[in-house]
């Protein structure tokens, strides 16, 4: 069974796609950048720690709108518009992924992101049993 999930503590989808789906046990999400939830705004006037924050946010909301936590997380993918952001992003997804067993991870340079973002951000989350 197939099921999407929808918060309005995240940003709505800027295209034909869902926040999230539930299959298999498991949760995909789609990226999140640094929309603002109430505004449908960027945010962090191009920032990419602020840009990165509000991506976390917007990924916990998505996380939590399925009864997820970070810690629940087993893979994410970071998508960067510049690998000189590495370092300081990375500082940003450790406190997102605080523990002893943080999820697997991609990081990967795109040509370009929706919105003139800096980063995304997309998990998938195992659901509790």
């Amino acid at each position: 069974m197939t099921r999407t999930i929808t918060t309005t503590d995240a940003p709505a989808a800027i295209g034909p796609y869902s926040q999230a789906v539930v299959a298999g046990g498991f949760l995909f999400t789609s990226g999140q950048i640094a929309l603002d939830p109430a505004s449908g705004e960027m945010v962090g006037g191009g920032d990419v720690v602020a840009e990165a924050e509000q991506a976390a946010a917007n990924l916990r909301a998505v996380l939590a709108a399925a009864g997820c936590k970070p810690t629940d997380v087993v893979k994410c993918t970071v998508f960067l518009a510049d690998m000189a952001d590495f370092a300081r992003v990375n500082e940003v997804y450790a406190r997102l992924f605080q523990g002893d067993a943080p999820p697997a991870r991609s990081c990967v340079a795109a040509a370009g992101l929706p919105k003139g973002a800096r980063v995304e951000i997309e998990a998938i989350a195992k659901l509790p049993a």
